[in-house]
């Protein structure tokens, strides 16, 4: 089923859904077919030298079309939501004005939002000292810590928003503090900004979970562990944000205490970080549901792009 949106915005395909699902090969498949340009939205891709944990896709992987928002993060950096969207959307309109499809993959919600949405955050007008007041927490105590006040103020809103997004953070204790009303009280739409027809890779929960364990075996036996030895010897810490992807912070903190591996930590973290990121991606209303590894379910949903796509030229 096309998405029906406003014909006036630009076309974009989103390919979203759970770790370890076919999304990658699916994208690149997809831009192959219909002339279109990957933009990552993965969280941990972002980093350079974040290679076998993140599963970033090698150069015969990617077919030959040019992928975006690989490896543009130092592993010490914090890099948040608002930060990805402005990097992330210049690139999108660029592939757009040279006639080709951009194509956003990826697992990971929030990035996914800040292409997508124009994001309102209320009407209430800002005071620079409230900002500023909780920017400088953040800067002692870290984003987390900021992240948690807003949990305690106004759990709706910290349930939608990451706790590194610390610019949309801050706003909503803004409005909060200065208002007295919670954001998620203020019934703001979000404003779509593209013509967007969305992919959520869809398979059996238990073939996902078996492709989840096997994913991470591959890790570990592509050399995890010594990826993580070598950010460790950079200085990199568990602390640092490129350490909380799952695989990562516990080969870490094994190999910082001299433990075994835990294996079977990781693949019961990963399934469950799978099953989050469903929760999330069913959010999205008219999402075409595709099992990248049936046939009949690819060659459905690459008709419907194709129709998504001559909409255009038919209007």
């Amino acid at each position: 089923m096309v998405q029906e949106n406003c014909i006036e915005k630009p076309k974009i395909i989103i390919v979203c859904g759970p770790t370890g699902s076919g999304k990658t090969g699916l994208a690149v498949n997809i831009s192959l077919k219909f002339g279109g340009e990957v933009v990552s939205a993965d969280s941990v891709s972002i980093y350079k030298g974040l290679d076998i944990g993140s599963a970033k896709p090698t150069e015969v992987e990617k077919k030959g079309v040019p992928h975006y928002m690989i490896d543009v993060v130092e592993p010490n950096a914090e890099f948040s939501v608002s930060e990805y969207e402005n990097a992330a959307l210049p690139i999108v309109y660029n592939i757009i004005s040279s006639g080709k499809i951009p194509v956003i993959c990826g697992g990971t919600g929030f990035y996914i939002n800040s292409i997508l949405y124009e994001m309102s955050y209320g009407k209430t007008a800002g005071d620079r000292s409230v900002r500023e007041k909780y920017e400088t927490l953040a800067k002692e105590r870290g984003n987390a810590y900021v992240y948690d006040i807003l949990k305690r103020t106004d759990p709706e809103t910290a349930e939608v928003l990451h706790p590194n997004d610390l610019t949309r953070v801050v706003r909503a204790l803004e409005i909060y503090e200065l208002s007295g009303i919670k954001k998620s009280a203020i019934k703001d739409d979000r404003i779509p900004r593209f013509d967007a027809y969305i992919i959520m890779t869809d398979i059996k929960r238990d073939v996902l979970y078996r492709r989840i364990d096997s994913r991470v075996d591959k890790m570990i036996a592509e050399g995890l562990e010594n990826e993580v030895v070598g950010l460790l010897k950079q200085g990199i810490t568990t602390k640092n944000q490129c350490m909380q992807g799952i695989g990562y912070k516990e080969v870490a903190e094994s190999v910082e205490k001299g433990e075994p591996l835990p294996i079977e930590l990781i693949k019961m973290r990963s399934r469950r970080y799978a099953k989050r990121q469903i929760t999330f991606f069913k959010r999205y209303d008219g999402a075409e549901r595709v099992d990248p590894t049936n046939g009949d379910s690819v060659r459905e949903v690459f008709d419907d792009i194709e129709k998504f796509i001559n909409k255009r030229t038919e209007n």
